[in-house]
């Protein structure tokens, strides 16, 4: 598996279904063909619809496409994305309401780095943006990395968190969702000691596998059975020629699709043939509600083999976040040294990825940081997609979440404006208020 021929034969292989489908379509559209009492054309050309643009979708970065937001002055106010941060391996991006005036809530959004795009936080920055400033970390695919850009680890990203919340400045509410919530917490308390002006005011961990053990569910029963040999051989691949990260160890955002879909197969495949069948009655739309979630869901990237490995090594295998021993760049971070930052987690009662346990495990590590300042809250009936950006989240949990901010906002005397960085520039200790 570890070769640029298996990387570029699963590319060939999708590619071939992406052609299959659009052959389908198009012999299936023949006007001709139209005359036949026979429903079997025009399934042929529904099934190859769904199929060219299910493999198509696949490699491609899906739009932010953020809609106007609605204004107290009764406008609406286009919304346009902007760098803040630019480095090799994840951007720091704002999304600007154009003509509105800063808000009082400004919240980072840390977005996976687990097979998925951070758009996959669509809904949840639209649902955030009518109330506060928001900024997200916007991760590039590890296939468009050239390999003299060097490696891409847990520690890496934990750094690259840490020079964010620098970069944006201590008027700042975190929320970090799924993967990326244990080393958060990591980069908080790193900090907490290094920098403690830089820390946020508000840290939300949503459904995140701080300690994997406290609750068993397939991810880690997976961590647990596979050893690190064979990850390394069944999951690794080269970057094809076709790319500029040509050579670069990764963990293909293919691979990882097939794995998702493995999970809940006969779901898919009866969303699928629905889908095939609505086509051919003629009442699916472009924008429908499955091809709203397929065209997200099915957007895969690339993730580098050393973030893969260190993760199921290090955060699921050696629990060094769960034991509170997690070394950043060589410094052992004592996650006891938040003293100040308020903490809140959230949890899905039906989340199968991040069983409930598994990210309320935070308060325990926070042997410094007062019982006032710690919150945990369990929505009995969400699973992991809806704690974050379904029902429950704008019903319930979104609430809650801005209250909690809110009520560990200290009113500043003046605004941080977000410095603009590039790589190879150090972000300040603290902002510059202006």
């Amino acid at each position: 598996m570890r070769y640029m021929a298996a990387y570029d034969m699963m590319e060939a292989t999708r590619n071939t279904y992406a052609w299959m489908g659009a052959t389908a379509r198009t012999m299936g559209s023949y006007p001709a063909l139209a005359m036949s009492p026979l429903p079997v054309f025009k399934m042929m050309a529904a099934w190859g619809e769904v199929t060219e643009r299910s493999f198509n979708r696949m490699i491609v970065k899906p739009d932010w496409n953020i809609r106007p937001i609605a204004g107290k002055d009764g406008r609406d106010h286009p919304v346009t994305v902007e760098p803040v941060v630019e480095k090799p391996f994840g951007d720091l991006i704002r999304f600007a309401v154009q003509g509105r005036e800063p808000m009082a809530r400004r919240i980072l959004l840390v977005a996976p780095m687990s097979g998925h795009y951070a758009t996959l936080l669509r809904s949840t920055v639209v649902s955030l943006l009518p109330d506060a400033d928001v900024y997200v970390t916007d991760w590039h695919n590890a296939r468009d990395i050239p390999v003299s850009a060097g490696k891409f680890d847990i520690e890496d990203y934990t750094l690259y968190l840490a020079d964010f919340m620098k970069a944006l400045g201590p008027d700042l509410n975190v929320i970090a969702v799924c993967q990326p919530a244990p080393l958060t917490l990591a980069a908080t308390a790193l900090l907490a000691e290094r920098d403690p002006d830089a820390q946020p005011r508000t840290l939300t961990l949503i459904g995140g596998p701080i300690d994997p053990d406290a609750a068993a569910t397939d991810v880690t029963d997976f961590g647990r059975r596979v050893t690190m040999g064979q990850l390394e051989q069944s999951m690794l691949q080269r970057v094809g020629f076709q790319h500029a990260g040509v050579g670069r160890m990764v963990y293909p955002g293919l691979l990882q699709l097939a794995s998702f879909i493995s999970m809940n197969a006969e779901t898919h495949t009866n969303a699928m043939w629905n889908q095939v069948l609505a086509v051919a009655g003629g009442t699916a739309t472009d924008h429908d509600k499955h091809n709203k979630f397929y065209d997200e869901y099915l957007a895969v990237m690339d993730m580098t083999a050393e973030f893969y490995l260190s993760t199921v090594e290090r955060i699921f295998k050696g629990l060094e976040i769960a034991e509170n021993r997690f070394v950043v760049d060589g410094h052992m971070v004592d996650i006891g040294k938040i003293t100040r930052v308020a903490v809140k987690t959230v949890e899905g009662g039906k989340d199968d990825i991040s069983a409930p346990g598994q990210c309320v495990a935070a308060l325990k590590l926070l042997t410094g940081l007062p019982d006032e300042k710690k919150a945990s809250y369990l929505e009995p009936n969400a699973g992991h997609y809806g704690i974050f950006a379904g029902g429950s989240w704008r019903r319930n949990i979104r609430p809650l979440v801005l209250n909690f901010i809110d009520a560990n906002a200290d009113a500043p005397s003046k605004r941080p404006t977000p410095l603009k960085l590039v790589e190879g520039e150090d972000p300040p200790a603290s902002n510059v208020a202006v």
